[in-house]
């Protein structure tokens, strides 16, 4: 791995970092305002936040950055330099996400419909989208301004914007806790229009702070922009074609997340984990993948992009073995770390008046598990992805989103026959369980069009962390029964000692997983070392 890879890896791992620590921050303090991770008004705001974050992912986390980093690429190999390219899709994102944006606000009790099931829970979630919906055009913007700049290999800013919106969350919710305490008292009825406007104007006020960052950092970077409305000529049409095979696979994937939303409510209570004990656990999910899967695929992407319109198969096979070797390495441990320490993590977040701190950490803990059993398939396929994307194959990804599907949306619908205590838990196994029937067929797809992936070396890889991450997790789980994290001792009874409990658990784990792989010689261990040595030398 060069050390130019290194170190923009690890400038975006380190902002990723930060944003994660601010974004927990904002998460306790958050469960400290709405009491709790069973509350009416915690899961209301949560389907009213996550409405227009669902949006946006159809918007960046498919059509821009599946699209737009490989068609920017071919398009800089013009005279130009792919100003032309870069101005009039630049102006097709503003009309088009400002538009939608403004037809999605003023449809927001439809949509809170759509995927809530509980009167009381969508009562109080209406008044939150309208403030929550205008976040779908600066999510849009940070998306488009960023994966540009991704493009240019100008890595920073995009990692390091959200430590702007954590920032302010942050001080939205400290300052609504001056001014108004803990909502426990307003549980089952909507808040006062100050209230809400705090709570959800906060957040979309963070968000546009997160989107004019990356506009000033344009500008810095010698970019410049236009409004062109002449969209003809400048090879927009194969970027369309690109974008609705990825625009379709997205649509049907946040209809399953809405099916997700809509169940569970369904189950929701002021004692059972639903929809906010959902997304805290998918938080604490997507930690290691963010900083570690997300941070190497973003700066290799580029490179993989590159490779691929060279019609150069051995380097592009090279780059996806190099950033699965080095990624799972670490995603092995923190698969460990998080089954071992579920309840005590859970318990950092927990603490309800109607269910005690160690209660409520073992009723939402195992809707962790569930997603963590789904870590490293996560992983995989995530990097798979942006190796077609990098091909400029959407097409085959929509393929294999579909088999997802036939697996997603039967079992979340069967959790419906679930006890409402394990509905959540049910919908984190079954999202499990489809993503690892994706990745399956995806990299069968993937073998054909390149041939050998590099699957002895990788087979092996998995075996060392298997033999790594099986004695580590034993160790991990000791720990916890030595903290009394298996009944209600300390390590789940408060969130000091849920934050203590846990910081053990992962050093057990990862002095154990440490060793193991020492004596085992593994490879993976130089590659990750040579990662943080080039992020000192810099």
């Amino acid at each position: 791995m060069s050390s130019g890879v290194g170190r923009a890896s690890a400038l975006l791992a380190s902002g990723t970092i930060v944003s994660r620590v601010l974004g927990f921050t904002r998460t306790i303090v958050l469960t400290g305002v709405l009491s709790g991770q069973t509350t009416i008004v915690g899961n209301a705001l949560t389907n009213a936040t996550q409405m227009p974050t669902s949006l946006y992912a159809l918007i960046g986390g498919g059509l821009v950055s599946a699209v737009l980093v490989p068609q920017t690429i071919r398009a800089s190999r013009g005279a130009d330099g792919g100003v032309a390219y870069v101005n009039k899709l630049l102006t097709i994102a503003i009309v088009a996400i400002g538009l939608l944006t403004v037809v999605l606000t003023i449809a927001a009790p439809l949509l809170m419909h759509l995927t809530i099931s509980d009167r009381r829970t969508y009562e109080v979630a209406v008044p939150f989208a309208f403030w929550s919906m205008p976040q779908i055009f600066f999510l849009g913007m940070y998306a488009v301004l960023g994966e540009v700049l991704n493009a240019r290999r100008r890595f920073g800013a995009y990692t390091w914007a959200p430590v702007a919106n954590n920032v302010i969350a942050v001080a939205v919710l400290a300052i609504f806790l001056v001014l108004f305490g803990s909502v426990s008292k307003f549980r089952s009825t909507p808040l006062d229009p100050a209230q809400t406007a705090v709570l959800a104007g906060g957040t979309t006020a963070g968000i546009a702070v997160q989107a004019l960052v990356l506009a000033l950092v344009w500008k810095r970077a010698g970019l410049s922009f236009r409004p062109d409305f002449h969209w003809r000529g400048v090879g927009l049409r194969a970027t369309g074609q690109a974008a609705g095979w990825t625009f379709g696979m997205l649509v049907l994937t946040q209809a399953a997340g809405f099916l997700q939303g809509y169940v569970a409510t369904g189950a929701s209570g002021p004692t059972t984990p639903s929809t906010f004990a959902l997304a805290n656990s998918w938080l604490l999910f997507m930690l290691p993948h963010s900083i570690i899967t997300v941070s190497l695929a973003t700066v290799f992407y580029p490179r993989m992009s590159e490779h691929a319109a060279e019609g150069d198969l051995p380097a592009l096979r090279d780059d996806l073995s190099t950033v699965l070797r080095t990624v799972l390495l670490v995603i092995g441990l923190a698969t460990a770390v998080l089954l071992a320490a579920a309840a005590p993590v859970t318990a950092i977040f927990s603490g309800t008046k109607d269910l005690s701190t160690a209660a409520e950490a073992h009723a939402v803990a195992p809707v962790l598990v569930a997603y963590v059993l789904g870590l490293i398939p996560f992983t995989v396929l995530y990097v798979v992805q942006r190796c077609f994307y990098a091909l400029a194959d959407t097409r085959t990804p929509f393929r294999f989103t579909l088999v997802q599907l036939v697996v997603v949306v039967p079992g979340i619908l069967a959790c419906t026959l679930l006890p409402h205590a394990w509905t959540a838990v049910g919908i984190a196994a079954v999202i499990s369980i489809g993503g690892t029937v994706q990745l399956v067929v995806a990299l069968a797809l993937l073998r054909r069009r390149l041939g050998p992936l590099g699957d002895r070396h990788l087979a092996a890889g998995l075996r060392r962390i298997a033999l790594a991450g099986v004695p580590a997790l034993a160790a991990g789980v000791l720990v916890l029964w030595a903290t009394g994290g298996l009944a209600d001792g300390w390590s789940v009874s408060s969130t000091i000692g849920g934050a203590v409990g846990a910081l053990l658990i992962a050093v057990v784990c990862a002095a154990v997983y440490a060793i193991v792989l020492a004596l085992l010689r593994a490879p993976e261990i130089r590659m990750a070392t040579d990662l943080v040595r080039s992020r000192l030398r810099r």
